[in-house]
């Protein structure tokens, strides 16, 4: 059941927490050779960068050439996933100990409601401050903690404060803080809606603030409007919430550097091995779905999605890997001509409920997802490779689905 905080007035009191750098700086803690070195997590691309390695221009998602051509002294490792979902237990432990409103966004970062908390641990500040010292000793990471009225803002306040640093925006000053800032620190402005505000001339958040919605919604569409309009004014009256469900299931994979070209049964391979992966932790939750979104990165670092909707919610292997591979077909285009980079599927509309009984396909058949249950047990006693589905049969070479990315608990 969901528990809320109430929401909130006048006060100061939502912390968004939030760790720098997290893979790179696990690593760092980790080896101390490593440190106050630009450290890269990834060698095809980018997975972190520290932020010694950022200051020469290192971005997540760059390819490893360009990566080493920015910064030719830079310390590539490879990922250590358990590590880094040992270390987020760690800090969402401290979290919790503060205060059971917690509403994790990330493995790595996080909102906090600690308005109650006043009488028995004193200012949101201040808490925000023992809170980055706990984290430090505890953990052994730095972590960013924006503190302010609004979630929205608290996030933008750690943004501003990052790294390893802690601002609170006051209520009377709010406005002050917010409108001198780009517009791309509005949550939901990418590249494209910036271009288009760019287009009329429009560069910061103050610049938003003084249109009107329906100016807005003529430049960017309705419900960007309203939403920028909104935040522009810091109008933001969500609360945090805990014990809310995952509202999609994904995984994804990095596929190597800029110019290189995957083949289709590469790529298949890779398709088969994320759906795998995502309907698996998906049984293991209790959970269906009737959404499959395709997400790719392109070698000139553009993006692009498509989904597809099911008939029914579905947790078995089979249905989602049919519309996961129509999806793929129909990006064909794009992929050969623009190159591949990333590749990711998420499963979304999942049941509020928990799995729902499925009706056998045509009316007949073996019931799918008892048979993909069986495979898990099978799987989880004698491992992954115990078991190849039949797609696999004769192709050469392991299907390798890519690291296998921390995930909040589903």
């Amino acid at each position: 059941m969901s528990e809320g905080s109430a929401p909130q007035s006048g006060t100061a009191s939502i912390l968004h927490a939030d760790l720098d750098a997290f893979y790179a700086s696990v690593e760092q803690r980790d080896d101390p050779t490593l440190r106050n070195r630009p450290v890269i997590v990834g060698a095809g691309v980018v997975l972190a960068a520290s932020y010694e390695a950022k200051a020469y221009g290192v971005r997540t998602a760059m390819g490893g050439r360009q990566a080493l051509t920015l910064c030719p002294h830079a310390v590539f490792v490879p990922p250590r996933m358990s590590a880094y979902s040992r270390a987020s237990a760690a800090v969402f432990a401290v979290f919790h100990d503060i205060t059971p409103l917690v509403e994790p966004l990330s493995v790595d970062e996080a909102f906090l409601d600690v308005g109650g908390l006043r009488r028995s641990a004193g200012e949101p500040v201040a808490i925000a401050d023992r809170l980055r010292s706990r984290v430090r000793r505890e953990a052994g990471l730095p972590i960013t903690v924006g503190v302010a009225r609004t979630k929205f803002l608290a996030k933008v306040a750690s943004q501003e404060a990052k790294p390893d640093g802690l601002l609170l925006v006051p209520p009377d000053r709010e406005l002050q803080f917010l409108h001198p800032l780009p517009v791309r620190r509005l949550w939901g402005v990418g590249a494209r809606t910036e271009e288009k505000l760019r287009a009329h001339g429009v560069e910061t958040v103050a610049q938003v603030a003084e249109l009107g919605e329906s100016a807005l919604t003529s430049m960017v569409g309705a419900a960007m409007g309203r939403q920028l309009y909104c935040l522009s004014h810091n109008i933001d009256r969500r609360r945090v919430v805990t014990g809310i469900r995952r509202h999609s299931i994904g995984a994804q994979r990095a596929v190597g550097g800029r110019g290189n070209r995957l083949s289709p049964n590469e790529i298949d391979q890779i398709v088969i091995g994320l759906v795998d992966r995502i309907t698996r932790r998906m049984r293991a939750a209790g959970r269906t779905g009737r959404t499959v979104t395709l997400r790719l990165r392109f070698d000139d670092f553009g993006r692009a999605t498509r989904s597809r909707t099911l008939m029914k919610a579905t947790g078995s292997t089979e249905p989602i890997l049919d519309a996961a591979r129509d999806l793929v077909a129909q990006a064909a285009p794009l992929i050969a001509e623009r190159g591949l980079t990333l590749i990711g599927f998420a499963v979304s509309n999942i049941d509020r409920d928990g799995a729902q009984q499925l009706e056998l396909p045509f009316g007949a058949g073996p019931d799918l997802v008892a048979v993909d249950r069986a495979v898990d047990r099978v799987r989880e006693r004698f491992g992954n490779s115990a078991l190849t589905r039949g797609v696999l049969v004769g192709r050469h070479g392991a299907v390798d689905a890519g690291w296998e990315v921390p995930m909040l608990p589903d």
